[in-house]
């Protein structure tokens, strides 16, 4: 089959289009014919080694220095040293052409969405696994996934737009859910253009949620056709725009310098949800404001049991509306990610194999 491979932390010379064998099956797993597979930070991120920490730079910036002078991060993957060389790709949407030995063959033919993020000890287990990052993913024209993790989807949308919605949208409804969102509050999200945080506007939105937003100048109008009630220019004075403790969830995926303005616009008692910090990882923090106003931070990296069948409930009652910028072949990925680290686009770029 045809994949892409990536051989080490670097720059996109790292990424080697090719053949590769099909995968062989174990017992409980099932093969899926790739439709459609979306472009996410956390492939470039891994590709860049950018978790290690010896990486201080937002991730535009450690992109620049591993073109200019590619070195390998032994602590660089999310979790545990990467496996490469790997088959990258977090989101899947495919078909299910084969299962293993006493498997269910009512599952071929079905399209399906793969969770991208799984519990290999169960629910009650923060220990966590990521398709793309852990082991081989959809960067490819075939994957092999656990049985369990594959959920089909009777929805009337395109292949691209159900590949653009298994990470980011898994990812933002995991944040939601564990920050208990309810109707009426009001919240804050951080880079409302990006894959995650157009997600975030668009489930927070579904929860009845008032949600102000934050994206570039050129970025405001689309953000408020996807649910924003108000967007902030992301170059503005937060506390100028809002006031301090204005609001009671804080939705980011951006961190950087303006951490610590995102717990002063929360209200006594406020949640703060990340699940990245593109803007820097590295943050400055009063723990006078952690503390003296009761907020509760919460990581979230493991999705919780209800995230991804919730989220297939939402395509197929027509909740959510797909964001897919950009489709591009299975083998232009460098191109891909080279437009994706721009930021010039609203939603989601996708890879389509051959």
């Amino acid at each position: 089959m045809k994949a892409v491979v990536t051989i080490g932390n670097g720059g996109y010379e790292q990424l080697h289009y090719g053949d590769v064998a099909v995968p062989t099956l174990n017992p409980g797993e099932v093969l899926v014919q790739v439709l459609a597979a979306g472009i996410n930070n956390t492939e470039i991120n891994t590709r860049l080694g950018w978790y290690s920490a010896s990486v201080t730079t937002d991730t535009a910036g450690s992109a620049t220095a591993q073109q200019a002078s590619a070195e390998h991060k032994t602590d660089g993957g999310w979790n545990a040293a990467t496996p490469f060389p790997l088959i990258q790709g977090t989101d899947c949407c495919g078909r299910v052409v084969a299962v293993a030995p006493e498997g269910d063959a009512c599952l071929i033919g079905s399209r399906i969405l793969v969770r991208s993020c799984m519990r290999p000890d169960g629910f009650a287990s923060m220990n966590n696994v990521w398709m793309g990052s852990d082991f081989d993913g959809a960067f490819a024209q075939f994957v092999k996934v656990p049985a369990s993790e594959v959920f089909a989807v009777q929805s009337d949308w395109s292949d691209a737009e159900l590949g653009s919605m298994p990470c980011a949208y898994g990812t933002a409804e995991n944040m939601l859910h564990r920050a208990a969102v309810r109707a009426g509050e009001h919240v804050l999200i951080t880079g409302a253009s990006g894959g995650v945080g157009s997600a975030a506007v668009q489930l927070a939105k579904r929860r009845g949620a008032r949600i102000t937003a934050i994206a570039g100048k050129t970025k405001m109008a689309q953000v408020r056709l996807i649910g924003a009630d108000h967007v902030i220019d992301r170059h503005d004075d937060l506390l100028a725009s809002l006031g301090e403790d204005s609001v009671d969830v804080v939705v980011d995926n951006v961190a950087g310098p303006a951490f610590g303005d995102l717990l002063k616009v929360l209200k006594r008692g406020g949640r703060y949800a990340s699940s990245g910090a593109i803007g820097g990882p590295l943050v400055e923090m009063d723990m006078r404001t952690f503390y003296l106003k009761g907020l509760t931070l919460f990581g979230c990296t493991a999705w919780e049991e209800p995230v991804f069948p919730n989220l297939i409930g939402y395509i197929e009652r027509g909740e959510l509306r797909p964001l897919v910028a950009k489709c591009f072949p299975l083998d232009h990925i460098v191109q891909a990610q080279r437009e994706f680290l721009e930021k010039n686009h609203v939603g989601k770029f996708v890879l389509i194999p051959p």
